[in-house]
């Protein structure tokens, strides 16, 4: 039985105000001939489908399309989507009845705090994935993200607890009633999978959370942070599972080497953080109640990212490594819509050149850093979406000491002209320029003016 691994799609982001929906299509189109490819029994995505809580019309246009367009080429393939921390889990199951007819399953929402509707909870969250002959070849347990309100009440290590979660607290290891309540999750999950589960069928997880020890994406994935948990255990899967599809972080990776317990990471680099990842879904071929491998598969890029230089570096070595980049061709005649493609598969832009980050370093302000930057771009086939410039601090004169924190007494008592002064000199690591220090003058001067002219007689 093969199964397909693949996580925060975030439909409907934008980088830097441009949009990415042609991205996404063209994402989607080759998970669809990857499917069919490899043919896949079942379709995992594990959380943050949309970017937000109230995506697009066109972002959801661009899901259902995908979803109708795969129970055509693949009519037995199970599907199941679980929802993430970006992701409304209410308008995520909204067109459950619709969804059924494609062999969609969707878990959002969960009562697993409210001892009344638990056991249906539980029904919720193991589901069958089944082989192309039509049979269960698998049992999945599909726990969406988890808020505080949906985990199950947990106690102090001092009440009587049960025994299939037994919450402990050490002096390096505080009791933390969100934690053990997501293993107490997981741990009843796992055990009505169990109760359903025949010899032959293998258990499997999917989860969208932060493990302890994985490494983020510091620019463009938004913490979780619950009651200061920010990560969670590992062991919070049991070792029954025979793999665990994991979603929220960006970069594909496994859990604590164990190549069963992975992210499959994000198909498009959401930030420039994210360059270098190797952007991928897993295939997963289990045999019986075991995995028999895993193979990432990778994602092509359709608009790539440049940053140039690739550390920053001081202004004129950037407006030189600008110049050397290729110019753009001259216009082509407007493409006439292709007849094969969908009526509301989205046009791509024009033209879909790279995404550029200009990295400068600065030792004083540079006024005219834009238009310096975008001079040297003219006619050239990029897209500039970012300046990031940081500060090279000149060496500060022998023996200057740096100056004493003040409190918010002295820096209110500062003047603007001394305040100013102290901020240049600590983020340039020498005092402003004479002519700098009279244009600031005469903003002030002018700004006072203004305020004189426009205050009403006494």
């Amino acid at each position: 039985m093969k199964l397909l691994h693949t996580s925060d799609w975030h439909l409907g982001q934008t980088l830097h105000q441009h949009d990415r929906e042609h991205e996404h299509a063209q994402f989607l189109d080759w998970l669809l001939d990857t499917l069919v490819a490899e043919q896949v029994d079942a379709l995992l995505i594990a959380g943050d489908v949309f970017d937000n809580t109230n995506p697009s019309a066109a972002s959801q246009r661009l899901l259902y399309r995908f979803l109708t367009q795969a129970r055509q080429r693949l009519p037995g393939l199970d599907t199941v989507v679980i929802a993430g921390n970006h992701d409304s889990p209410g308008r995520l199951e909204a067109p459950t009845p619709f969804l059924d007819l494609l062999g969609v399953r969707v878990v959002g929402h969960v009562a697993l705090a409210d001892p009344d509707r638990a056991d249906s909870t539980w029904r919720k969250l193991v589901l069958p994935l089944h082989t192309r002959s039509g049979e269960v070849g698998a049992w999945c347990v599909a726990m969406p993200f988890l808020r505080p309100a949906d985990v199950p009440r947990v106690g102090n290590p001092t009440s009587p607890f049960p025994s299939t979660a037994t919450a402990t607290a050490t002096a390096t290891e505080p009791f933390d009633a969100y934690a053990h309540g997501q293993r107490l999750a997981y741990q009843q999950a796992l055990a009505q999978a169990q109760r359903v589960r025949q010899p032959g069928q293998a258990l499997v997880a999917m989860g969208h959370c932060h493990i302890t020890g994985a490494e983020v994406s510091e620019e463009s994935e938004r913490r979780i942070v619950i009651g200061g948990a920010e990560a969670l255990s590992a062991s919070l899967f049991d070792p029954a599972l025979a793999y665990v599809a994991l979603g929220h972080l960006h970069l594909a990776q496994s859990v604590g080497g164990d190549g069963t317990r992975r992210y499959s990471g994000s198909p498009l680099p959401m930030s420039f953080s994210e360059i270098n990842y190797p952007h991928q879904v897993v295939l997963v071929e289990l045999a019986g109640e075991q995995v028999a491998s895993t193979r990432p598969i990778r994602v092509p890029r359709t608009v790539e990212l440049l940053r140039v230089p690739p550390q920053p570096a001081p202004l004129a070595q950037v407006l030189q490594a600008l110049s050397a980049l290729p110019d753009a061709p001259a216009a082509a005649p407007a493409a006439t819509p292709d007849a094969a493609s969908p009526a509301d598969a989205p046009s791509p832009p024009s033209p879909p050149w790279p995404y550029l980050q200009v990295r400068v370093q600065l030792t004083q302000p540079e006024p005219a850093l834009r238009a310096h930057i975008e001079a040297a771009l003219a006619g050239k086939a990029v897209r500039l979406v970012r300046i990031e410039t940081t500060v090279a601090r000149r060496p500060t004169a022998t023996g200057e000491q740096a100056a004493p924190p003040l409190s918010l007494d002295e820096l209110n008592s500062l003047s603007p002209t001394t305040f100013f002064e102290r901020l240049y000199r600590h983020r340039f690591g020498n005092p402003p320029e004479g002519e700098l220090m009279a244009a600031f003058q005469a903003l002030l001067n002018h700004t006072a003016t203004e305020a004189a002219t426009e205050s009403p007689a006494p």
